[in-house]
């Protein structure tokens, strides 16, 4: 069963040896879009995260971790031992044929085995070679491992996340994987748009704490435009007022005053119309000036009513306000089911997978969840004989030498 001819990217095949998060993010985003993206495993662990449970779906063998779930829908699963002789072989063979490199091994280590994007390119020029590391393939960090949470460290992200007496504090998901799988899958699409035009891929290198960074925007470039190190705010915005969480009586609800129309109008829902013209917060500028001063005073107000009363009169007068929602609200929201965010897809023990489905809603051609999150090796047969040519004897031989 061939997954090239689905979507925009229909046609186009990516050779991914990417796992854990920021990579199959990636490949996700482009196999939705409708590449055909071939997922090599280890034939014995296969990807990590697929023993990072609970919680699982399914029971016995048949269970299959939420986090591997997450993010390896629409692809193909072919296990390969790139550290064996015949192993590179079939890499090579596969990258000859193929559109797109994504890999996300230390720095370095694909060409310990003979694949890096130089030896690859003398058999594919066009060939597209996507990196992603922590730290990138230069620098004095390259050689160090790259997690998550230490990149949240070392980016400033954290220092600017939690109370503002209080610790500082990780993104509750690991968003620095997903801003760099994000500017990988943007990469990659405008390397494939140079290398259709002139022949010549690229090479892409795209590291974790590169991505954290740039995804600091205004923040990083209020330090650089100020020279002052940027403060925790909590849930308060350092440039905007009011633009936060406020306390309702029955629990907390988020206020988003984005300009001073809005501001104006707030002033008349809570009964204090005298606010609008006060100089200390008539524009955006004098709140902030005199936030300390103006925060406890709509507090006080607020505090009067449960917060689903204040949301609903704030967005009657057009004014951006929600409430703070668990997950499970968040999913169960009749927007979010209008917008078919949740999708459902039938695995191959018979279990039905719940899970988030493309965000991006495109015409004609739609990003969809096509198949289901592949088992190890599923995939492994159909793609040695549909891209290589391989029979049943050439891929027993493999498999007997411990190749796949």
């Amino acid at each position: 069963m061939s997954l090239d001819n689905h979507g925009t990217l229909s046609g186009l095949r990516v050779l991914d040896f990417s796992r854990v998060l920021a990579g199959p993010f990636c490949t996700m985003l482009l196999a939705d879009l409708g590449a055909d993206v071939i997922k090599v495993e280890h034939p014995a662990r296969g990807d990590d995260t697929r023993a990072w449970g609970p919680p699982w779906l399914g029971e016995g063998d048949d269970a299959q971790s939420a986090y591997f779930l997450s993010v390896n829908r629409n692809k193909r699963s072919l296990t390969l031992d790139i550290k064996t002789p015949g192993g590179q072989d079939l890499a090579r063979r596969l990258a000859a044929k193929s559109h797109v490199v994504v890999e996300n091994f230390k720095a370095g280590q694909m060409a310990s085995f003979g694949l890096s994007y130089d030896d690859l390119r003398a058999i594919n020029p066009a060939l597209v070679y996507c990196s992603i590391t922590g730290f990138g393939q230069t620098g004095p960090y390259r050689d160090r491992p790259g997690y998550d949470y230490v990149i949240q460290a070392m980016s400033g992200l954290m220092s600017i996340t939690g109370p503002e007496d209080g610790p500082p504090y990780k993104v509750g998901v690991a968003i620095s994987d997903v801003f760099a799988g994000l500017f990988a899958a943007t990469s990659i699409l405008a390397a494939v748009r140079h290398s259709e035009r002139t022949g010549q891929g690229q090479s892409i290198d795209v590291a974790l704490l590169d991505a954290q960074i740039a995804a600091l925007v205004n923040v990083a470039s209020n330090f650089l435009v100020s020279g002052q190190t940027p403060p925790r705010f909590g849930n308060q915005h350092p440039n905007i007022v009011p633009y936060q969480t406020f306390s309702a009586s029955d629990g907390e609800f988020v206020v988003a005053v984005g300009n001073d129309g809005q501001f104006a109008r707030l002033c008349a829902v809570i009964g204090r119309p005298d606010l609008r013209d006060d100089p200390r917060c008539a524009t955006n500028p004098a709140r902030v000036e005199h936030r300390a001063w103006l925060i406890p005073l709509l507090q006080a107000v607020f505090a009067r009513r449960p917060a689903a009363e204040w949301v609903d009169r704030l967005l009657a007068a057009g004014i951006p306000a929600g409430p703070i929602n668990t997950i499970p609200a968040a999913l169960g929201d009749p927007h979010v089911a209008a917008r078919g965010l949740v999708h459902e897809i039938d695995l191959q023990a018979g279990e039905v997978l719940r899970l988030i489905g493309p965000p991006v809603r495109m015409a004609p051609d739609a990003a969809e969840v096509r198949t289901p999150p592949p088992r190890l090796g599923e995939h492994t047969d159909e793609v040695l004989r549909d891209v290589l040519g391989l029979d049943a004897e050439a891929i027993a031989a493999y498999r007997a030498a411990g190749c796949i």
